[in-house]
């Protein structure tokens, strides 16, 4: 089965960068990393989910933790530059990022946000992200993720 690039894909292309498509089978009522982690064969530990949160002081930012934790609002409103935050509704999702729920990517949003890693992901070699699409996951380097979106380290 050949697997279609995604623009995330592209840019991660452009740049030289070095990363694995990992396709897995989706399932529209269940979108959760769990999901995913089974589909994969791996532990939830290593995939990743893409969060993006509103901030009352520096608008939108991303937070991309491990798929068996929750955001904890607080620590992302204050790593953020932020007094608080919340998540944005799941309608707001595609305008301002260009993915939907289940296929948002840290990689190639509409503009580049503010982008914080949970610290876990340097434990390992490698961790999962959505490649941008539903079905479609990128193995990479957590170091490499990290440079490539000049993200921050979301602390434990």
């Amino acid at each position: 089965m050949k697997i279609q690039k995604t623009n995330a894909a592209r840019l991660l292309d452009a740049a030289g960068i070095e990363y694995t498509l990992i396709p897995y089978e989706v399932d529209e009522d269940n979108l959760g990393a769990e999901h995913i982690a089974a589909q994969l064969g791996e532990d939830i530990e290593q995939v990743f989910k893409t969060l993006v949160l509103r901030g009352d002081r520096n608008g939108l930012f991303v937070c991309v933790i491990p798929g068996n934790f929750e955001v904890d609002l607080k620590v992302a409103a204050r790593i953020s530059g932020n007094k608080n935050c919340e998540m944005i509704h799941v309608r707001e999702l595609l305008p301002l990022t260009g993915y939907i729920r289940g296929g948002c990517s840290p990689i190639g949003m509409k503009k580049p946000l503010p982008t914080f890693i949970h610290e876990s992901a340097l434990l390992y070699d490698f961790i999962y992200v959505s490649a941008g699409v539903r079905g479609l996951q990128f193995k990479i380097a957590p170091q490499t993720l990290i440079d490539f979106v000049g993200a921050g380290i979301y602390p434990l």
